[in-house]
């Protein structure tokens, strides 16, 4: 009882501002996916072509619309780019270098299931994958969900939404290097990997959502635990001191008992539970230098900012 009063008085730390950001005249968001800040303090937000109806099935396919716009600090629209890149965005990562990454989950018209690396101006450097073809070979995806890049510029791509429960890695220029995973429940199962981040000492934390738990490795594939405090994880962010923050957007009687959908603030160390937003439903999560929180909210369509008071 005393663990749920700190967790309740810990959230009264932050205010709401819903629908931040001064987004461009006559623009409307789709389903806002992802949501990331640079090592400028700049908030990079991917959302789905301004389609969908809130449950998941917007998409950039013949739209021209840009999935990807910058924002300053201050919410100040900068700029936006990747249209005619996506079908169906939906991981986003920026590494420490401020290159942009994100994966493309469907296949439509010859494009998608891909991982791509932007610039910060938003250059296409990179893809991975095979452009309109799924699989599950070094050089195919089926609906690769997040990515993230360690330290020493190792990328590690959660794959996927559609068939595939595995990891892979490939080095910094795109070389494939090895997977890991299957469909299971055990230590190095998956059921749904749907999000990747990676903390200081480049474990790579992965969100078995389906499995209503986070499964932690070392660099090279090795299970070290899993943590089941931070709910159905639908989204991991680790900020430079090792604060998590995990997005729970599925929770409910039927998915995972007894537990509430939110966000869930605590320490990639320990993995202790430090505070709850509760009444919210975000999929992506990121936190700026200042501890502020930004949440993309798919079924709203709304990227929302929970001030640190």
């Amino acid at each position: 009882m005393l663990f749920l009063i700190a967790l309740l008085l810990l959230q009264g730390a932050y205010q709401m501002i819903p629908n931040w950001g001064e987004i461009p005249a006559g623009f409307k968001w789709g389903e806002v996916i992802g949501v990331e800040p640079d090592p400028s303090g700049n908030i990079y937000v991917i959302h789905r072509c301004s389609t969908g109806d809130g449950n998941g099935n917007g998409t950039c396919a013949g739209r021209t619309e840009p999935p990807i716009l910058k924002f300053d600090a201050n919410g100040n629209f900068l700029q936006s780019w990747g249209a005619g890149v996506f079908v169906y965005p939906h991981g986003f990562h920026i590494d420490r270098e401020g290159f942009i990454w994100a994966t493309d989950a469907r296949t439509a018209n010859g494009r998608g299931q891909q991982v791509y690396k932007f610039s910060p101006d938003g250059k296409l450097l990179m893809s991975l994958g095979t452009a309109g073809a799924a699989g599950e070979t070094n050089d195919r995806f089926n609906g690769p969900t997040d990515v993230a890049v360690a330290p020493n510029g190792d990328i590690f791509v959660a794959d996927g939404h559609f068939g595939n429960h595995r990891v892979v890695k490939f080095s910094k220029d795109g070389t494939f290097l090895k997977t890991w995973g299957n469909r299971g429940a055990g230590p190095g199962e998956f059921n749904l990997p749907h999000t990747i981040a990676i903390d200081s000492r480049s474990r790579v934390f992965i969100g078995d959502r389906n499995n209503n738990r986070i499964q932690i490795f070392d660099a090279d594939g090795n299970f070290l635990e899993e943590w089941k405090q931070f709910g159905r994880p639908s989204n991991i962010f680790v900020g430079k001191d090792d604060a998590i923050y995990v997005t729970d957007s599925e929770s409910n009687a039927e998915r995972n008992p007894g537990w509430a959908r939110g966000i869930r603030i605590g320490s990639a160390a320990d993995g202790a539970v430090r505070a709850f937003i509760g009444n919210t439903d975000p999929e992506g999560v990121t936190a700026d230098a200042q501890g502020n929180i930004y949440a993309a909210v798919v079924t709203k369509k709304t990227l929302d900012k929970y001030l640190r008071k």
